[in-house]
């Protein structure tokens, strides 16, 4: 899987990263390094997060939208 991330340089000193396509999905760190070690690991806390399931019935319309 290929994420894209928006890298920032914090104001108080260091990074923090977030993931545009994983709403919520976010880190700092001191260093670079620190702040790519600690995305990984952000990742995978996100992507593991139990999330109901959505049920759809034929009733339901599902769209896709770019804005």
């Amino acid at each position: 899987m290929k994420l894209k991330i928006i890298i920032h340089k914090a104001e108080e000193g260091g990074y923090w990263a977030e993931v545009p396509s994983i709403p919520g999905c976010a880190t700092q760190g001191e260093t670079f390094e620190e702040l790519l070690q600690n995305f990984y690991e952000a990742v995978e806390g996100c992507l593991s997060v139990n999330v109901d399931v959505t049920r759809i019935t034929s009733k339901d319309r599902v769209i896709e939208i770019a804005v």
